[in-house]
């Protein structure tokens, strides 16, 4: 490893959080207000995050008052999700969370996967509420539902029957002709209840922890993405999960999320997919055509207080239409409505950054802002298997369909050892999970891995998302840092002490201007780190404005005039994937002032740190295979991750 990759020991652990923490530093009380009355702290003092939900007061192993870096997968479906099932996959909850603990399970297609990376720290297993648990009992011949016209062909092993069955379901489900049967409280009850036996099993505070939730699977009148993942602090939960059989309003759901909070329940709901919304997912109307008002604003800010920014079905950040002075903005874009050859055409309402945007303005409008939203990734694995988004490793996501190279094309068909310049076979139309990504992981900062601390820390939002690799972020905000704070052995305690992290408000204080810390260390196993960058939006004149700023650049590089980094000219071998070993850096961290920093501007940063170029999933199948890559899909990927926003309030 070249000498300009090392890095001092003392500071890489602090980016783990070893340093001793002794002052508290909290959130304003309007980042509260807008979240329904829920304050959080920046740094909360431990209490019931440091018991592993024991109630004890003792610290788990591994406890860090500064926090350690937790990955996990909160989107993972297993059979008793139809899609799942019906595209022949077998793997249970418990399966699932064996994967996730580093263990090998079947896939449908009849071999075996496992991660290459390690265990994963944690996993909510969130299959599809609609039908929960419905096709697994109709494959029983000595259940009713196995006699049912609809499950007829549901269970074959022939690509082409399957994909008929799947869209005969759709078919039903659009047009409501979908027997009563399959919905039968009883079967959703036995499922929901297997669903909590393996979380329970296999939770283990300080080691591993289980999330129970389930996935609302919500739609717009043509089918587009309203889906939403819904997560719980505890073991309580509802007798039956919530699901769009009841209703089909988001609103409906944030309701039923106040009921059981009320009752000690606490959840949270994290939109995911909102790229393939047709811009519904953050519209500026609701679903029921009203505006949107404080009370909606407050409703939705309060329980949707997460959106996962990145899974397999495409990057949600944003789109080069949208952000079109941003040179990476085209990243994993997802281009049709999965399994038809219909175009995405409306983007804005659709993306992440869009909805930032859209939010400071409502909360100048509104004095609320419905778009708060801190960020994760996840996997959307309907194979079982949590965090299968590694790009040497990659199996795709739907099972029998998907799980083999020719299947999800990146080999040539026929077993030819060449591309034909246009089949079926290698259209996108055809085969949208040709442009799938092997993505995404979800990040926390929490003081010991138990469902408390890292419940508290998906609701206070200091998460971040990574596209696969398991990249560490840290990012804070203060007027106070001192200037040797990148090179004291205490920075993290230093930072939290004299400012606040990712996911909470920085308030204006008169005549000083923020310092933001920047800090992000590589994955071991992935790639090395490029560049850092600061996303900016702001309120100018009444719109919502856009800057990407690269403020840390890797191989001792310096931010041109044009602010961007150089580039590193890190490239890869497209003939064995081997990457250039010389390029990039273990870690990359800066002390940064906005030079644009006007105070009485309202605003949002949050960071986005790029790695070097490495081969894509698709690369790698050809290489496998002894082809050419397929020339219609990109070779390379940039590796990224994301830190959630910190927002700028200005004083009034």
């Amino acid at each position: 490893m070249p000498a300009m990759k090392v890095r001092r020991t003392s500071t890489i652990a602090c980016l783990g959080g070893a340093a001793t923490l002794t002052a508290a530093f909290l959130i304003n009380a309007s980042n509260g207000q807008q979240s329904g009355g829920l304050i959080a702290a920046a740094r909360a003092a431990p209490s019931s995050s440091a018991t592993g939900g024991a109630g004890s007061g003792t610290r788990l192993p591994g406890h860090n008052v500064d926090r350690n870096a937790y990955f996990g997968d909160l989107h993972v479906h297993t059979y008793l999700s139809f899609d799942a099932y019906i595209f022949n996959v077998r793997a249970t909850p418990n399966d699932a969370y064996r994967f996730a603990k580093g263990e090998s399970i079947g896939h449908a297609s009849g071999f075996d996967v496992r991660l290459q990376g390690g265990p994963l720290d944690f996993t909510a297993v969130t299959d599809h509420a609609e039908y929960l648990g419905a096709w697994k009992e109709g494959n029983d011949p000595n259940s009713p539902l196995s006699k049912l016209p609809m499950m007829q062909g549901m269970y074959s092993r022939d690509f082409g029957e399957i994909l008929r069955a799947y869209n005969r379901f759709i078919a039903a489900r659009r047009s409501n002709t979908i027997p009563p049967e399959l919905a039968d409280p009883a079967i959703t009850s036995r499922a929901w209840r297997e669903v909590q036996d393996a979380a329970a099993l296999h939770n283990s505070p300080g080691r591993f922890t289980t999330l129970l939730g389930y996935e609302y699977t919500g739609s717009g009148p043509a089918g587009q993405n309203l889906h939403r993942n819904v997560i719980f602090g505890g073991a309580r939960v509802p007798a039956l999960p919530f699901s769009t059989l009841q209703s089909g309003d988001p609103e409906s759901l944030w309701h039923a999320m106040d009921e059981w909070r009320a009752k000690g329940m606490d959840a949270l709901a994290i939109p995911h997919n909102s790229n393939g919304s047709d811009g519904l997912m953050f519209d500026s109307v609701r679903r029921n055509g009203a505006p949107v008002d404080r009370a909606y604003a407050e409703l939705r800010a309060r329980n949707e207080p997460l959106v996962e920014i990145t899974q397999i079905k495409g990057t949600s950040e944003t789109h080069p239409s949208l952000s079109p002075n941003d040179e990476w903005a085209n990243f994993e874009i997802m281009e049709r409505y999965i399994g038809t050859s219909v175009p995405i055409t409306r983007f804005a309402g659709g993306y992440v950054r869009q909805a930032l945007r859209d939010g400071i303005i409502y909360r100048e409008k509104l004095g609320v802002n419905p778009f708060k939203l801190g960020f994760i990734g996840s996997s959307d694995t309907h194979n079982g298997a949590p965090g299968s988004v590694e790009e040497p490793n990659y199996f795709s996501k739907t099972g029998l369909p998907d799980g083999e190279p020719i299947r999800r094309g990146s080999v040539p068909p026929g077993g030819a050892k060449i591309w034909p310049a246009d089949t079926p076979d290698n259209r996108n139309a055809e085969r949208p999970y040709q442009a799938w990504g092997a993505s995404g992981l979800a990040g926390v900062w929490a003081e010991e891995n138990s469902r408390d601390a890292i419940f508290a820390a998906l609701r206070r939002k200091e998460t971040f998302a990574t596209s696969g690799p398991r990249i560490k972020v840290r990012f804070f905000a203060g007027y106070t840092f001192s200037q040797d704070l990148l090179n004291r052995p205490d920075t993290v305690r230093q930072a939290y002490a004299h400012g606040i992290p990712m996911g909470g408000d920085l308030l204006a204080s008169k005549g000083r201007a923020p310092q933001f810390l920047v800090w992000a260390q590589r994955d071991p196993r992935a790639g090395y780190l490029q560049r850092a960058q600061i996303v900016k939006g702001w309120i100018e004149d009444g719109q919502a404005k856009e800057k990407v700023f690269d403020v840390s650049c890797s191989d001792g590089l310096k931010v041109g005039a044009n602010g961007r980094c150089p580039d590193n000219g890190a490239t890869v071998n497209l003939k064995t994937c081997e990457p250039d070993r010389t390029k990039g850096d273990v870690e990359l961290r800066t002390l940064w002032r906005d030079p644009e920093f006007n105070p009485r501007q309202r605003a949002f940063y949050y960071v986005r740190i790029l790695e070097n170029p490495s081969c894509r999933w698709s690369t790698w199948d050809a290489i496998r295979n002894g082809t050419p890559p397929n020339p219609k899909l990109l070779p390379t990927v940039m590796e990224r991750a994301w830190s959630s926003p910190i927002w700028y309030e200005p004083s009034r």
